[in-house]
């Protein structure tokens, strides 16, 4: 984020983790982080890597302790609700840990992310439902089950 027209991270940049998460989906997204090949400058993102199941954890800790070998320039960013600390993934990697605070201020951050989901020429889509011809949106409510 340090300039405007740097480009969001890719869908293969980032996994969101959940409890529900398999080692094999795991498995391919650190491969595609550890194993070096000519895709650039990536960053890699695991977000809610607390969340994983221990089974998961573990067969992803083997498979990264085995990969690292191979690349010593991997560019890995493992993210973690400070609450879940020592959960299995954030108590192995702790000895890298880093307390973040946003750097940017909110507003600066929100321009940003405008700036790559407004829709360059507006038409008939769905992203004319959301403010600003963003093509994300956040619709939630307090009351459940109220057709969002």
């Amino acid at each position: 984020m340090n300039s405007p027209n740097q480009p969001l991270p890719t869908f293969d940049e980032v996994l969101l983790c959940t409890p529900q998460t398999t080692a094999e989906q795991v498995g391919l997204f650190l491969r595609r982080c550890l194993i070096p090949c000519s895709r650039g400058e990536k960053i890699y993102t695991m977000l809610y890597a607390d969340e994983l199941s221990y089974d998961v954890s573990c067969r992803a800790e083997e498979l990264f302790q085995h990969l690292q070998h191979y690349n010593s320039t991997y560019r890995l960013v493992i993210l973690c609700n400070c609450e879940r600390e020592h959960s299995y993934i954030p108590s192995v990697f702790s000895q890298y840990k880093v307390h973040m605070i946003p750097q940017r201020p909110l507003a600066e951050i929100q321009q940003y992310l405008q700036h790559h989901y407004r829709v360059a020429q507006p038409s008939s889509s769905a992203a004319s439902v959301f403010k600003d011809n963003m093509c994300v949106g956040i619709v939630s409510s307090k009351r459940a089950g109220v057709g969002k």
